[in-house]
């Protein structure tokens, strides 16, 4: 008998709704998405030992003490830097891990892969908090960083397969529901890790570890949830009422066979879609990394009806501005989670190929128009540009699914995402150096901070212009690249789908042949939907600022 994790056990009986399957997602990605708001951490930290030894303020490390030593000491706080690499570790693991363990998914299953994550993730949590604790950074790097990096990337990729075979009518739109749910994750887990933090908080502690540990036993619950949810489709089947467009008839952007992964990656066809996502992203994660010093940088005290520059405001007036800044964070993160679902839905009508077409030249315009707006002093027209390049930079993340599924197939589409995925890691590597860097010598050399970020904006919009050009190439698979039959009924034994005729029959199909109750699909909505909107109230609470 199949055991409870098995792929044969999840595969779904007539009657079963498909509108279950986005919000099991939603479970894992919600949780997982929290590693976009673990900077809510990094101030508390840099204090942690001061106030367990009483103090009010950080015990600063020697200036010559090793970052290998800073690693392990106990004697003095971890500074913000050192606590920054916890990102770079999040998205590197997440897009290696996906790359690794994507082939395994697919023939595992998505419910043992959400098992996975969610050990892994919450795991990393929990010795991230024994980290804390013991004042052991490198602790908090293995366990989140590393740990709950492959969480990330097995729960990132583990329902993409599955919503693309459930919605081939609409899987733009499928994948959007998901990946807005990562991006949505900070907006819950930040205030949430906030209202925590201040009630474990003592005079002895500032309630991080005690926090660690509070989200790891919440998340298990949701993931746990979401993984056991799921179901797959049996082979062949579609949605009641749609009927797959002739062959003749289809967009020959879109094909009905497969690509096994191992040839998948050696098409020009996987590498020209690797640099059309990664420099997408690059172009995104420069904007999001510096949004909040470039507004206060660039307006100063305009943001506040002041004529003076930023180096001018005193300290009063810097809370104020940085106030501001905050809630054009909080607003950018609104755009970049509508932007997933809305741009990913719209491109089941218009395709993927013209949708990125879109991001790379109304992106173009805007990075490069961004600069002379800044210097006009719009700030409304300045905070509208980049809502709008955050719209199509969460976009990215939701259309690229569907995007190698219509390239490639849907047999195997949850692996070579995650091979895709390593662009991500690449992208989150090249768009914060250039951006840090370029701004840093640009201020060095004697350049005013208000004007400071202009080479960079036309550097980000040239970046577009390449993967303007690598989508422009895009064309269909050769067919020498597709599995012959044989190849493909092979590949379905390796990754144990079943026949329609067996799900009929109920062969190793779990639960009764009946439909889904509404009440069912109707409360696990809710669920997910209630933590999300409260999620999105309170981002919207910090982000009327810029409204007065």
């Amino acid at each position: 008998m199949a055991g409870l994790l098995d792929k044969e056990r999840i595969i779904a009986r007539p009657g079963f709704s498909r509108w279950l399957v986005p919000p099991a997602a939603l479970c894992i990605h919600l949780c997982i998405g929290m590693a976009y708001g673990f900077s809510v951490f990094w101030i508390p930290l840099t204090k942690a030992l001061g106030v367990s030894q009483g103090l009010s303020k950080s015990i600063a490390c020697p200036p010559d003490m090793s970052w290998i030593e800073k690693l392990v000491t106990t004697t003095c706080d971890w500074d913000k830097p050192m606590l920054g690499w916890m990102f770079t570790l999040f998205f590197v693991l997440l897009g290696s891990s996906a790359a690794v363990f994507g082939g395994w998914l697919e023939h595992a299953g998505p419910r043992k892969a959400g098992v996975v994550s969610a050990l892994c993730w919450c795991g990393g949590l929990v010795l991230s908090g024994i980290g804390v604790q013991t004042h052991q950074l490198w602790l908090m790097w293995l366990g989140s960083g590393v740990i709950g990096g492959i969480g990330l990337g097995l729960g990132y990729i583990s329902p993409v397969s599955t919503l693309i075979k459930w919605f081939p009518d609409r899987r733009g739109m499928a994948t959007g529901m998901a990946i807005m749910g990562f991006g949505g994750g900070a907006m819950i887990g930040s205030p949430l890790a906030d209202r925590l933090m201040k009630t474990f908080a003592t005079p002895t502690s500032v309630g991080v570890w005690e926090t660690f540990l509070a989200m790891a036993a919440i998340y298990f619950v949701f993931m746990m949830i979401g993984a056991l949810a799921y179901r797959v489709p049996p082979t062949g089947w579609k949605p009641e009422g749609w009927t797959p467009p002739p062959a003749q008839a289809s967009n020959t952007m879109i094909t009905t066979r497969h690509v096994h992964l191992s040839k998948a990656w050696r098409t020009p066809q996987f590498w020209l879609l690797w640099g059309v996502l990664c420099l997408n992203v690059s172009a995104g994660i420069g904007v999001l990394g510096m949004a909040s010093p470039m507004l206060q940088e660039i307006f100063g005290g305009h943001l506040i009806g002041l004529d003076v520059k930023f180096d001018q405001l005193d300290k009063d007036q810097l809370t104020q501005v940085a106030t501001i800044a905050a809630g054009f964070i909080g607003l950018l993160s609104l755009f970049n989670i509508g932007g997933r679902f809305i741009w990913a839905s719209m491109s089941d009508f218009i395709g993927r190929k013209l949708t990125y077409f879109t991001f790379f030249v109304l992106g173009f315009a805007l990075y490069a128009s961004a600069p002379s707006v800044g210097h006009s002093g719009s700030v409304a027209l300045f905070v509208g540009i980049f809502c709008v390049i955050l719209t199509m930079y969460g976009g990215g993340f939701a259309t690229i699914p569907a995007y190698l599924a219509d390239m490639f197939g849907t047999q195997m589409v949850g692996a070579i995402h995650g091979r895709l995925l390593t662009a991500w890691s690449a992208a989150g590597i090249l768009g914060p150096v250039l951006v840090n860097y370029i701004n840093e010598a640009q201020i060095k050399s004697g350049v005013p901070k208000s004007a400071a970020y202009d080479t960079t904006m036309y550097i980000l919009a040239a970046l577009l212009i390449g993967g303007f050009v690598c989508n422009l190439l895009v064309r269909p698979v050769a067919d020498k690249w597709f599995m012959t039959d044989e190849e493909l009924a092979a590949e379905r034994k390796l990754a144990h789908d079943k026949a329609q005729a067996d799900a009929v029959s109920g062969v190793g199909a779990q639960g009764a042949g009946t439909a889904s109750s509404p009440m069912v699909v109707a409360a696990f909505w809710a669920l997910v939907g209630i933590p999300l909107a409260w999620g999105v109230w309170q981002t919207f609470q910090k982000a009327q600022v810029l409204f007065h």
